[in-house]
């Protein structure tokens, strides 16, 4: 809860909303909560479900049976603006969350999206994106052409390009339909 609270503004810089979800009682929230202001003088920022039932992490599959029946294990949810879940990352409960890592997985999301692109292994925010490969004969013969001219990639099925926008600097991304720099 400390390391998303430090990093809450770079959620919302990404138009992103966190919230917290925990088996305790609102009351052991409070007290936990507090406790942490008192020792560390972070507030939390962003609320946190009381799901005292477990009902919640059961169907979101949070509960790990052969762990514990009653502890959840660390799970990280992005939900888009649709309400479907894009990723979801499953840490044990001696393992902490890589704040960066989400951070980048939600810019990753909102730029391929946003570039109608896929993002390659290890991509950062501003790194190219991989344009999606040609689907006809024709598009393929168009492909290798930009290739030979732009050196644009490594062969037909594999080329890049910048992102058209950056979510982290241009919320617009989201409102565009077409965006002119996308092909």
């Amino acid at each position: 809860m400390i390391a998303f609270s430090k990093a809450h503004t770079y959620f919302e810089n990404l138009n992103t909303c966190l919230l917290g979800l925990s088996i305790d009682s609102n009351s052991s929230h409070l007290a936990w909560i507090y406790d942490i202001y008192c020792k560390t003088g972070i507030k939390i920022p962003f609320p946190i479900i009381a799901d005292r039932s477990g009902e919640i992490a059961r169907k979101y599959g949070m509960i790990a049976n052969d762990v514990s029946t009653t502890e959840t294990v660390r799970n990280v949810f992005i939900i888009d603006d649709k309400g479907i879940i894009r990723t979801i990352l499953v840490y044990p409960l001696n393992i902490g969350r890589c704040i960066p890592e989400i951070l980048r997985i939600v810019e990753a999301l909102q730029t391929a999206d946003c570039s109608s692109a896929s993002t390659p292994a290890n991509w950062c925010p501003q790194n190219p994106v991989i344009i999606p490969a040609p689907n006809t004969f024709c598009r393929l013969e168009e492909a290798i052409e930009n290739i030979n001219q732009d050196h644009d990639g490594m062969s037909w099925y594999l080329r890049f390009k910048e992102p058209c926008c950056n979510p982290a600097i241009d919320n617009k991304c989201k409102e565009l339909k077409e965006c002119p720099k996308c092909e």
